[in-house]
């Protein structure tokens, strides 16, 4: 059973995904500055760099926004320029454009944006000008996945994109054809406002932290939902009634006087999976170090020792393990970009298969896109995990002014 649970402050909204009990998802926003990846802007073009195939954007954020080539070409292939063209050829200075956040600005880079525009909804992921039909990879068996294009070619209009979500499966036309409606109207608003918008200006923001995990995450038919604020609970079951009318959510306000998070186990939780040192149900352990370019994380076999006497089964029961809990690490500490796993050496390549096919299988429940992209010629495994947003964790802590970060005092 996966609960939903939704802590809110006056300056802060906190949610954790639990699944038994078990949390695997965690983020945080402020209140009054959510975030913007999803939204759309009217922007201008206030550089653009032939060398880089990119041009930089004023959206009215601190930082310009990073526009690629690719992101300025039509998403159909047939549709594309051949050759591709120079980023001069279809940008210019002071051009205004309706353009997309897809990457939130982290540290000093400022956000990255698209002009291929995508619309989620609670079962379709709306394209207005991608011109095909998808279906999620996770969507089984086979003739569930036929029978979602079908209905998706038959709904679409001619130029519109729908990639039909897992959570669409088992579901009916009608349900897929309202959220399709609702979808088309917003993307409606959104260029109507585009028309009439002077760049830089915002025209649509998407929603906020605890509607966007209800959105993509919460199955209001099966799990459960906790909120501890009386106003959050109101605008969120406003919320549930526009999106799924037909289905009674459990949703459940917290009264006790213990705080919510406490009351659910997940404070004890963040600081133990968030620590540098972390420990394996069988007693091997992870250290999990961040660097500036890449995330690195060590396997050992610590206290666990093995019941066979088989210093190989001893080890690759460790690693199993490891597999298992980092690939739940990345998901909920929202870990992105390069990742490389130091596993402990096996002999045999079939446990060397079994560990990787651990880590694929427990990488694909990620609502997140991961790529294990193999093992190294010195027995690492490298990972890559696109990153859209700030980590939910990261706005809680800061470098340490002593050890700047290392983790050591220095004796004087």
């Amino acid at each position: 059973m996966k609960q939903l649970v939704v802590h809110s402050e006056p300056e802060w909204t906190q949610t954790a995904l639990l699944e038994n009990g078990r949390l695997i998802e965690f983020a945080a926003e402020r209140v009054r500055e959510y975030g913007v990846a999803g939204s759309f802007y009217k922007g201008r073009i206030v550089n653009v760099l032939p060398g880089m195939q990119a041009a930089f954007v004023d959206i009215g954020l601190k930082k310009n926004a990073f526009l690629y080539i690719d992101d300025m070409l039509p998403v159909h292939p047939e549709k594309s320029l051949k050759p591709k063209p120079s980023i001069e050829q279809i940008a210019r200075r002071g051009q205004q454009v309706l353009v997309q956040i897809t990457k939130e600005p982290f540290g000093g880079k400022g956000a990255r944006v698209t002009m291929r525009y995508s619309l989620p909804g609670r079962y379709i992921v709306y394209m207005p000008e991608a011109d095909y039909v998808a279906v999620s990879r996770k969507v089984e068996p086979e003739a569930e996945r036929i029978r979602l294009k079908m209905l998706g070619e038959r709904m679409r209009r001619a130029g519109e994109g729908l990639i039909l979500r897992t959570v669409a499966s088992g579901e009916q036309g009608e349900s897929l054809e309202e959220d399709l409606k609702r979808l088309r109207q917003q993307w409606e608003n959104i260029r109507q406002s585009s028309e009439q918008a002077q760049a830089p200006d915002e025209l649509y923001r998407d929603l906020d932290l605890a509607q966007r995990m209800i959105r993509d995450v919460f199955d209001p038919a099966a799990d459960e939902l906790i909120l501890d604020e009386a106003a959050q609970q109101a605008s969120t079951m406003a919320y549930l009634e526009r999106v799924v009318p037909d289905v009674q959510p459990r949703v459940h306000l917290h009264h006790d006087a213990t705080p919510l998070f406490e009351a659910y186990a997940i404070e004890r939780q963040l600081h133990r999976d968030f620590g540098r040192k972390i420990w394996l149900p069988g007693g091997g352990y992870l250290v999990w170090d961040q660097t500036e370019a890449l995330t690195v994380v060590d396997v050992n076999t610590g206290k666990f020792t093995g019941a066979d006497h088989s210093l190989e089964t001893t080890v690759t029961d460790t690693n199993l393990e490891a597999a298992e809990e980092i690939a739940r690490l990345l998901r909920l500490r929202d870990v992105g970009g390069i990742v490389i796993v130091d596993f402990i050496d096996m002999q045999e390549e079939g446990n060397r298969d079994r560990v990787l096919k651990r880590l694929e299988e427990r990488l694909g429940r990620d609502r997140t896109q991961s790529h294990i992209v193999g093992w190294t010629k010195l027995g690492l495994l490298e990972i890559t995990r696109k990153k859209v947003r700030e980590s939910g964790a990261g706005l809680f802590y800061e470098t340490c002014t002593t050890c700047e970060g290392t983790g050591r005092i220095m004796i004087r």
